[in-house]
């Protein structure tokens, strides 16, 4: 199968012990990563550092770590590394979260198999705090004609679980600075560059939840940055007015108006299939 870099980033508030579980489910992969690329997003604790050298140190040559002086944000930190990244298939996972074992086996072996498909991603399972307390799975559409239709309303992957070919990442312009709507950008541009989509029916990543993550996707600063994203979707006739002005709305109730224990109640109910 093909050789694949990992990509992913950390920063100030990565703590140590979730960044050991994550790099173990990289490092444990049935099919072994080529090169592991870090990017520091500005200083990171001094326990994730020291872990990055213990790492680096006993993995010769499997590491890049880049350091950005200053804290850049997800979308730049990330475009900061995928000019590192020396293979064509990049694999996407963020520093809380954690692998299946045969997570990249599955996707590279799809986009081995399907060369016509830019970009392959997976459902996932999402838990607080024990791995095994899961509280929902985040379904994302299969084929690339439903991908494209989802995507008028939401994301249509887990950015988390995706592999990309780095010729189509490129094509697209590259990760690009969108505050939390980095992925969704990137996804509405690559689709714009006619790249091709598909999403694995399993659960191919256990993501970390709280009632943190509900709190960062609330607030008017993120209600703000959606609207010039779905603006954008607008502009290039990704979406009409009517959609538009639809999605703004339901995204001004849900992120401004309601509170964080709402707004839980509300992406368990009508976004995660539950056991509930």
């Amino acid at each position: 199968m093909s050789d694949y870099s990992f990509l992913t980033s950390c920063y100030i508030k990565s703590k140590a012990d979730e960044f050991v579980i994550a790099m173990d489910s990289m490092l444990n992969q049935t099919l072994p990563p080529e090169q592991i690329v870090i990017v520091c997003d500005g200083a990171v604790s001094e326990e994730v550092d020291t872990l990055i050298n213990e790492y680096v140190q006993n993995n010769t040559n499997l590491f890049t770590i880049v350091r950005l002086e200053q804290n850049q944000g997800h979308g730049i930190a990330m475009h900061e590394g995928e000019l590192y990244c020396r293979n064509e298939i990049i694999c996407c996972m963020d520093m809380d979260d954690i692998c299946v074992l045969d997570r990249c086996e599955k996707l590279i072996k799809y986009l081995d198999e399907n060369p016509d498909i830019d970009l392959v991603g997976s459902n996932i399972s999402e838990f607080i705090e024990d791995v095994d307390n899961i509280v929902g799975v985040r379904e994302v559409p299969e084929t690339h004609e439903d991908i494209c239709k989802f995507m008028k309303m939401r994301c249509p992957f887990n950015h988390m679980s995706v592999a990309m070919r780095k010729s189509a990442l490129e094509k697209a312009g590259g990760y690009k600075d969108c505050l939390l709507y980095e992925d969704y950008y990137l996804w509405v541009r690559m689709y714009l560059a006619g790249c091709r989509f598909h999403n694995i029916q399993e659960n191919l990543i256990k993501a970390r939840v709280g009632m943190e993550m509900y709190a960062r996707r609330g607030g008017y600063k993120y209600y703000k940055s959606g609207r010039k994203l779905f603006k954008f979707m607008h502009k290039n006739k990704v979406i009409n007015w009517f959609e538009y002005k639809k999605i703004i709305f339901i995204k001004f109730v849900v992120q401004v108006l309601m509170p964080n224990w709402l707004r839980k109640w509300f992406y368990l109910k009508f976004t995660r299939k539950t056991n509930k």
